[in-house]
This record gives C-alpha cells, structure tokens and sequence, in this order.
C-alpha cells in the first residue's frame, strides 16, 4: 500500500464485487469500500442474502445480486444438509454473475451471507480478498483466511488470527460512513459548563441499560448530576419507567427510540453509554468520544467484548460486562470521569487516537493493488 491513502491506483474503470450481509457491522464497512471505489472511477456489484436487503441508505446507484446462504449457527446441526445445499445454490448463482461481469476481485466482510460469493470466487481463481471488522476473527473469515490473497484487519492484533497467514494481513481500520468523519470534526469540549450522557443500546434498545442507567445516574453526587444532560434511546414500552427513573434523580431526558443522525448525537456527547459493536467502537475511535461499553453477552466468541477490549487499551474506554453491570458499578464509572474533566478530555484524546478515518482509503488501495495482481 502507497504512503498516501488516496493516491489513485492505475486501474481504470474495473468492477470489484463485495459480499456482504446479516447485520450493519458487515453492510455498513462494505458501502463505505463502495463509496470510496466508486469515487476512484470503478464499479461496484453487491452480493447478498435477503437479509441484506434490509438497510436502507447503503450502497446507493450500487446494482445488487440476491443469493442463498444459511448458517448452522442459526439453523442446527441436524439442518446441516439444507444449509449445504443453500450455500451451493448461492455459490453457482455467484458463478454465474462473476462470468458475466469478470470481477477484478471479489471481497468478504464476514458473516454467513458473505460465503456464497467468496467461493464462487475462489472457484473461478478471481483475487479474493476479505476483511474483518472485530477484533477477534469470525467463523466464516476464519475458514477463508487460508484461501484468500489478503487478510484486512481493523485491529492491529485479532484473536484467533493464524501465525502463518501474517504475511497476508493488512491493518486497515474498520470504514466508517461519510456522515461520521462528518461529526468528527465537532471538536471535544470537557470544559463545558455541562455535559452530555449518551445512552444507545442499538436498534433494539437494550434493556438492560434502559434499566441500570436511570438508577444509576440517581447514585451519582447531586453536583455531577446537577450539571448533566442525558439523551437516551430506547423502546418506546420502557419510556415511562425510564421517564419516572430519571425524574427521581433530578432528570429531564431527552428519550427516543431511535436517532434519524445518531453520529452527530455521539459527536455531541461527553460519555456515550453502548454495546460494543464494531462499528459502533469504530466510529466511537474516530469522533474521539469516551465511552463505557456493555458488550453483549451472546456475540459470537465474544467478539464484542473484544473490540471493548481493544479501545479499553488504547485508554478511550471503560469496559463492564453485563454481569457486572450494575447500578453501583455503573455510577462508579460515570464518576471517574463526571468528577475528572481532565481525565475525561485525556480519555477523548486516547480514543480518536485509536481510530482510522482513512479506513475506507486504505481498504480500496489493497483491494485495487491486489486486483491488478490478477
């Protein structure tokens, strides 16, 4: 890769098919890889499940192809042959377009969904190449490592990442979408004579931090609470309760269940209260906004708890694990830096300067650099 993350790479009007789908921690880093190849004058076909339909706002003008993909972890061992059969299926429909469109390469950003496409890749000899949005590497990653040309990493050390593909990984940082590097350039106030909590338990809501939050806040000295704004989304059904718990501390909040510009209320905020999600840690990094992670319990290999993990390091973050988090334990956190504007400013500092907003650049020049190996 160049020195520069957007130097323009000879290789003019290719086609690069990416693979992606299940959730928006694959779909979000493979628009941001569209945005920025289509900027360089190159097309771009996705490769999807049904699932991957779903997000409105991604891969705009970007003609899509459906395939079939199944997983066991969703479906059972004993739905082991349907599952075969789908990713078969899935794999010849693949075949089938890359003939036609004659890909200078293929990428997969993990998940099921992105298994169809890769093999049939892989089958044809196109340049394959997949990236990794978390810090521990997914099943479906793991079991392509091995075939593809290149291995592209978010983080600098991902568990479960072979000794002998090293040679083949590339730290990129995960892709984070315009309207973030956008919000980025708010600039961090700790002085401010008051400051924003953000609450954000993803799509769902989490009801958990719906519950433990409220109470928590209601822990903390009257002073810190006093000179506290907090904006907290979550499910409609819990908002009485959580209107009623916060009003007991001394709250008004401002309550949604859902942010139409969740970037620009993180780049607002003092300390955000999340899941650690890949993106949601990426783009955390990349504002340079604390944070206190909850990362869910169930993530496949506790992944999330990974990428908390990763940011606690860089010292952007505090990390509890839903086992522990409680009221009591949550106040505390709050508190270290509510009480501590310049440990608070110094936690901003360490988190942006764990992110990667040239991310989407630098993914591009490796995709570009390894299609012209074709």
């Amino acid at each position: 890769m160049t020195d520069n993350p957007r130097q323009r790479t000879p290789d003019p009007g290719g086609t690069y098919v990416l693979c992606a789908g299940g959730t928006g921690g694959h779909m979000v880093p493979a628009h941001c890889l569209a945005l920025e190849l289509m900027a360089r004058g190159h097309h771009v076909h996705l490769v999807t499940d049904k699932r991957g339909l779903r997000f409105p706002g991604l891969f705009p003008g970007v003609p899509v192809t459906q395939v079939e993909a199944a997983s066991t972890a969703r479906s059972g061992i004993m739905a082991l042959p349907q599952v075969a059969l789908a990713v078969w299926r899935g794999r010849q429909a693949a075949r089938r377009l890359f003939r036609d469109l004659r890909p200078r390469a293929v990428i997969g950003f993990g998940g099921y969904p992105a298994l169809p496409g890769l093999l049939a890749g892989l089958s044809l000899y196109l340049p394959c190449l997949i990236h990794e949005q978390n810090a521990v590497l997914g099943r479906t990653n793991r079991y392509l490592a091995p075939r593809v040309r290149a291995i592209a990493t978010s983080w600098a050390r991902v568990r479960r990442m072979e000794g002998s593909w090293q040679r083949r990984v590339h730290f990129v940082g995960n892709p984070v979408r315009p309207e973030v590097l956008a919000a980025a350039a708010l600039p961090f106030a700790a002085d401010a004579p008051r400051l924003k909590l953000l609450v954000t338990g993803g799509s769902q809501g989490a009801a958990i931090l719906n519950q433990v939050v409220p109470a928590a806040v209601a822990l903390l000295p009257a002073d810190l609470r006093a000179r506290l704004d907090i904006t907290h989304q979550g499910r409609e059904a819990d908002h009485a309760a959580m209107r009623a718990a916060y009003a007991a501390a001394g709250i008004t909040p401002v309550l949604a269940a859902y942010f139409p510009d969740l970037p620009a209320e993180m780049a607002g905020s003092h300390i955000v209260i999340a899941r650690s999600g890949a993106s949601t840690v990426a783009e955390l990094a990349v504002m340079g906004r604390p944070s206190i992670l909850v990362p869910l319990p169930i993530a496949t290999d506790d992944h999330q708890a990974d990428n908390a993990a990763a940011l606690v390091a860089a010292g952007g973050a505090q990390m509890i694990r839903q086992a522990d988090f409680t009221p009591e334990r949550l106040a505390q956190a709050l508190t270290l830096w509510l009480a501590d504007r310049q440990g608070l400013s110094a936690a901003a500092t360490a988190a942006r300067a764990a992110g990667q907003p040239e991310a989407a650049a630098r993914l591009a020049n490796l995709v570009l650099a390894t299609g012209l190996l074709a």
